[in-house]
């Protein structure tokens, strides 16, 4: 489907297989308790759309605009959110496995306390995020942005952060491992040897 106008649709409880929508409108939909599978959503507007206790599973949402959408207790398992915005979106709690968000515009969003251990952030935006408590371990951090994130409690063990600005965020209580540590080092002017 491609620039067909969904809004204030009620999928309510429906399934979807291998369907793909493309710059379709999805403003103030119903899609609680949706579940998705092998789906595809480029470059769809979602603005106000409700996906309560939604299930994506090998779904890409790619490019998509999520302005204050309610995603509460949606489960994303081995989805592609690459290049999509979050605005004003409620994203917690949710539960990710296996996804990759590369690129996203995650802007200030509340994702605290969140297990996003192995997941892909390259190059995302997480400038202003709460990612306190946040489980990050082995995640892909290179290049992103985390500028006045608050960090305190996350674990960034094994993560992969090149390209970091590690000038641009408090690290109390954040736990990183030995690599890390260097980077954090050489960042405010140490020679490591």
């Amino acid at each position: 489907m491609e620039g067909e106008d969904f809004a204030r649709v009620d999928w309510w409880g429906a399934e979807l297989e291998g369907v793909t929508f493309t710059r379709c409108r999805f403003h103030d939909a119903g899609l609680e308790e949706l579940v998705t599978r092998r789906c595809v959503f480029e470059e769809c507007v979602l603005t106000g759309v409700r996906m309560a206790g939604s299930r994506h599973v090998g779904s890409a949402f790619l490019s998509c605009r999520f302005d204050r959408a309610t995603l509460i207790d949606v489960v994303w398992d081995g989805c592609k959110l690459t290049g999509s915005l979050f605005p004003g979106a409620h994203l917690r709690p949710m539960t990710a496995t296996e996804c990759d968000w590369s690129y996203t515009a995650l802007r200030g969003a509340d994702l605290s306390g969140l297990d996003l251990s192995g997941q892909r952030f390259r190059e995302a935006d997480l400038t202003d995020a709460d990612l306190r408590e946040c489980d990050l371990t082995r995640a892909v951090l290179d290049r992103a942005r985390l500028q006045g994130a608050r960090l305190r409690g996350t674990d960034l063990r094994g993560a992969s952060t090149d390209g970091i600005n590690w000038r641009a965020f408090d690290l109390t209580g954040v736990r990183i491992d030995l690599a890390q540590s260097v980077q954090f080092a050489a960042a405010h002017g140490a020679l490591v040897s």
